[in-house]
This record gives structure tokens, C-alpha cells and sequence, in this order.
């Protein structure tokens, strides 16, 4: 974190100076504790480290004002509140303690550009957690990054995140989400990028945003908040994200993995190939201002063809940022998954590969790991693939044919054992059943159940997905997969003799 004392922070945020004996901000204060170095923002009482700032935030279940005193014991230098806490303090008292996180996180910005930091910002339905992961380690290479851990990506992940920059820090990865319209553009004013991409218009939450329209109008905002001599790096590839290009006054990087973009300033990839884990290799072509670019053989480490869009978006935004062609080649061919359950693959000692991408799921990430794994199936003769899949959740009136639909994708692409749970597992499994031969598709009760049904059928060297939304917490299913005792010839045998 910046360094920047108790003192300041109150005098920033406009708080009260309550508890542990020190007067209001208008008075002499009597608290020494006031020029104390803040080291960090913390929500979790757990994670308070020594002179840390507890941001107090009532919960679903529980009130962060009652946690204050543990943060104080835990050696917080002071609490950020909604009401003063009696025996704990200092306490900075504001009308709205997340509101008053984000300014506090914007001045740590404004700050650390003053410095030299530059701002990156990422959104779209779907890869931005694992496009922000490959982007941070191609940053790294270049400078000291701080990125979001896991999918900090709202009013609150943001600022977590930008309070863990120093003044050394050279690049700052934003991951931006978004559940209706003007939430973007509210994270943007609290880390404004200087460079910024959305990487596709999906379906994801399209229960609560009505249509793919409004959640283009959302995703689009961050493209609006670039300065003119930013960049926005915007694909081809989907039309409303091309179609982005006249909502910003800054430069625009088209980029493709489909074919060369008709634009003075591209970065795509071409010649794909796929190895028998669905790792990707490319090449990675660039022009600028129509003059091309000497292009670069990439071989990634993450498996799945999506990755290759992620991969190509992470090289532009690094371009951007001035990073060399080299640098992101190596960076890219070294990255490795840093969030967990997503396309995680665990190969079993009886060679059964089980593929645990269960973090979330919408329908276009749910087909592009079925691709993978018929990717994986192709290079594995002989081999079954499964999967097991769980609702897709805030899909709204479209639920239930998306969930149809995904079956019936599963069954076309070679997925011949089905297992679906949820609320629409019936409709999945109706949809692998309705025009392919030789699947095998059924409902299980539970999670328990799910993994039951797999390892009764299961054979060397078979090919498991394991994918829903994170509602559903499948990661447990594909654990239990993995670390499941594979069953010995012999004791297949002599099931059911004396």
C-alpha cells in the first residue's frame, strides 16, 4: 500500500475519529495511533495484518461491526465503519464504509501514477479470471504487477486489490465485472485504465441484465472511461464487441483467432494446433499502423482452445503497455493456472484424466470445455468421455433450451456417459438423449451421488469434465474423482463370485 496514515486516511474520507480515546477529527487528537502507517485494506478480521485497515461491511449472514475488536487484537492500526464501535478504535466513521473503500483505493491510484504506475482493465462474460492470470504473468516478466487474486472483480474486490500497490509496483491488473448496467463505469472511477479490453459478450447473468444488448451497453463502459491516448483492445470476433470501437476515443488494437482483423493495428493468432492434453500452440502475428510485425511461435501450458483468445488478448494489453514480443512469448509459454478449478487437469495412476473446470459456467464456457475435451478425446483411443455437469445459474427465462441445448452439445461432441444434477438436470440429460446413439445420460440425487454414478462405469484411461456454476460446488465431485482408488482388475473380476 501506498504510505499514507491514520490521520490522512480520516482527513480523505471525510470520517469521525472514534473510539480508543481519540477525538473528533475538528479537535486536537490525543491518540498517537493517529500516525500510524496503514499497510493494507482487509475485510476478513482473519487477514488483518499488522497495522492493517479492517474495512467493517455488513454480511449475508453476519455484521463486520462485530469483528472489529478481533481486528483490533489482530493489530490493526484502525477500522473503517458505518458507527462507532464502544471499546475498540480507532474507528474511521463514515456514512458508507465500501464507498469510502473505493475512494480510498482511488487516491491510492492517483498516488501511485503520479509514479509511474500504469492501469489495466479487463471484462467480459466469460475468461476474464483466467485472462487476467496470463496477463499478470506476462507482466511480471516486464515489472513488479499486482493482479486480483481469485475473481476480486466488483465494488469491493477492486479496491482489496488496489490496496495491495507499493510505490515500486509498475502495473496494476483490474478485473472488472459487472450485474447491471453502470457498474463497470463506477469501477473505472476507481482505478480509471489506461488500457482496457472486453473479450466477449456472453450470456453469463443474462437473467438479470433481460439481453446480450444491455450486457454489451455494460461491458462497453469500460472502453468509455479510457483517455484519448489510452488504448482498447477489442476483438473481431464477437460483433458486439467489435462493434465497441466507436464508444471510445482511443486507440483501438483489433484482435482475432479466427482470422487476420481488417484494422491499421492487430494482434491475432494463426496456426493453431492442439497436444493430447488440449494445450494449444500458435503463432502470434502483430501489425501496427498496417505495417507488420515479425510474428512469434507461443506454446501454452493451459489447456483448451479457449485459452488461445485469452492468450492472444493478454499480448495485446502487454503490447499496449509496451511490452516485447519476446517477453510475452516466454511469459505466455511459462504461465501456468494461478485460480483454482478452472480447466485443472489430474491424470489418475490408471491414466483416467479428470478435468475439473468447476469454478463457474455459462453456455459458451460450458461448450468450449466440451471442445476440450473431445480435443483430449481424439489423441486417446479407445477412451470414454464423461461429464459431469450442474446447472448453469442466472440464465432467466432461457434456463431451461440452454440447458437442453448443452446436453445435446455434450452428445455431439463425443461425451457418450452423462451425468447432470440440479435444477435442470432433467433437461439436460433430455437433451443428450434426443438425437445421439450410444449415450448414456442420467440424473444423479446429490453431489455423493454424482460421484457414485461415475466410478460404478468408469474405465482406464477415460476422460472426466466436471463443470456447473459455482452455486453447485462441484469442485468437491472432481476431487473426489481424482483422488478416488482406482478399482483393480482382479476385484472387477470377482465381483460377485465366492
Amino acid at each position: 500500500m501506498i504510505p499514507v496514515t491514520v490521520r490522512e486516511l480520516a482527513a480523505l474520507l471525510g470520517a469521525e475519529v472514534r473510539g480508543a480515546d481519540a477525538a473528533p477529527t475538528d479537535a486536537a487528537p490525543t491518540d498517537a495511533g493517529l500516525d500510524v502507517v496503514v499497510t493494507g485494506l482487509a475485510v476478513d478480521s482473519r487477514q488483518v495484518g499488522d497495522d492493517g485497515l479492517f474495512l467493517a461491511l455488513p454480511g449475508e449472514h453476519v455484521d463486520g461491526h462485530a469483528y472489529v475488536s478481533t481486528a483490533f487484537e489482530r493489530g490493526a492500526a484502525a477500522a473503517l465503519t458505518s458507527r462507532p464501535v464502544p471499546g475498540a478504535g480507532p474507528c474511521l466513521v463514515v456514512e458508507d464504509p465500501l464507498v469510502a473503500a473505493g475512494r480510498l483505493a482511488r487516491d491510492q491510484v492517483d498516488r501511485a501514477v503520479a509514479g509511474g504506475l500504469q492501469v489495466v482493465a479487463i471484462t467480459g462474460s466469460a475468461g476474464k479470471t483466467s485472462t487476467k492470470d496470463l496477463l499478470a504473468q506476462v507482466l511480471e516478466a516486464a515489472g513488479p504487477t499486482v493482479a486480483p487474486a481469485g475473481n476480486l472483480n466488483n465494488e469491493l474486490g477492486v479496491p482489496l486489490t488496489v490496496c495491495r500497490i507499493e510505490p515500486e509496483t509498475r502495473f496494476l491488473v483490474a478485473e472488472m465485472g459487472a450485474r447491471g448496467v453502470g457498474h463497470v463505469a463506477y469501477l473505472c472511477t476507481i482505478a480509471p485504465p489506461q488500457v482496457a479490453t472486453v473479450l466477449n459478450v456472453g450470456t453469463a447473468h443474462v437473467g438479470e441484465f433481460g439481453s446480450k444488448e444491455l450486457i454489451a451497453v455494460a461491458k462497453g463502459e469500460i472502453v468509455e472511461a479510457l483517455p484519448v491516448d489510452g488504448t482498447a483492445v477489442l476483438t473481431i470476433d464477437d460483433p458486439l464487441v467489435w462493434a465497441m470501437r466507436d464508444r471510445t476515443r482511443a486507440r483501438v488494437v483489433a484482435t482475432s483467432v479466427l482470422a487476420e482483423p481488417d484494422a491499421p493495428d492487430a494482434i491475432w493468432a494463426g496456426a493453431v494446433e492442439a497436444d493430447a492434453l488440449g494445450r494449444c500452440a500458435f503463432t502470434l502475428h502483430e501489425k501496427s499502423d498496417g505495417a507488420s510485425r515479425s510474428p512469434v511461435r507461443v506454446q501454452l501450458g493451459l489447456s483448451g482452445l479457449h485459452q488461445v483468445a485469452n492468450a492472444v488478448a493478454a499480448a495485446a494489453l502487454a503490447r499496449a503497455l509496451g511490452v516485447g514480443t519476446q517477453t510475452i512469448a516466454a511469459a505466455l509459454a511459462s504461465a501456468r493456472p494461478r485460480s483454482r478449478w478452472r480447466m485443472e487437469l489430474t491424470e489418475r495412476s490408471d491414466g483416467v484424466l479428470v478435468v475439473n473446470d468447476a469454478y463457474n459456467a455459462n453456455p459458451e464456457s460450458m461448450r468450449a470445455a466440451l471442445d476440450t475435451v473431445a480435443g483430449v478425446l481424439a489423441e486417446r483411443p479407445g477412451a470414454r468421455g464423461w461429464a459431469v455437469l450442474g446447472d448453469m445459474l442466472e440464465l432467466g427465462a432461457g434456463a431451461a433450451p440452454e440447458h437442453r441445448a448443452l446436453g445435446a452439445y455434450a452428445a455431439d461432441r463425443g461425451i457418450s456417459r452423462i451425468v447432470a444434477l440440479g435444477e435442470f438436470a432433467g433437461e439436460v440429460v433430455a437433451g443428450a438423449l434426443s438425437g445421439s446413439d450410444g449415450v448414456r445420460a442420467e440424473v444423479a440425487d446429490d453431489r455423493e451421488d454424482a460421484v457414485r454414478r461415475v466410478l460404478a462405469g468408469l474405465a482406464a484411461s477415460d476422460v472426466i469434465l466436471v463443470k456447473a456454476s459455482r452455486g453447485l460446488a462441484l469442485d468437491t465431485v472432481a476431487a473426489a474423482l481424482a483422488a478416488a482408488q482406482p478399482r483393480s482388475p482382479d476385484n472387477e473380476q470377482g465381483e460377485g463370485s465366492a
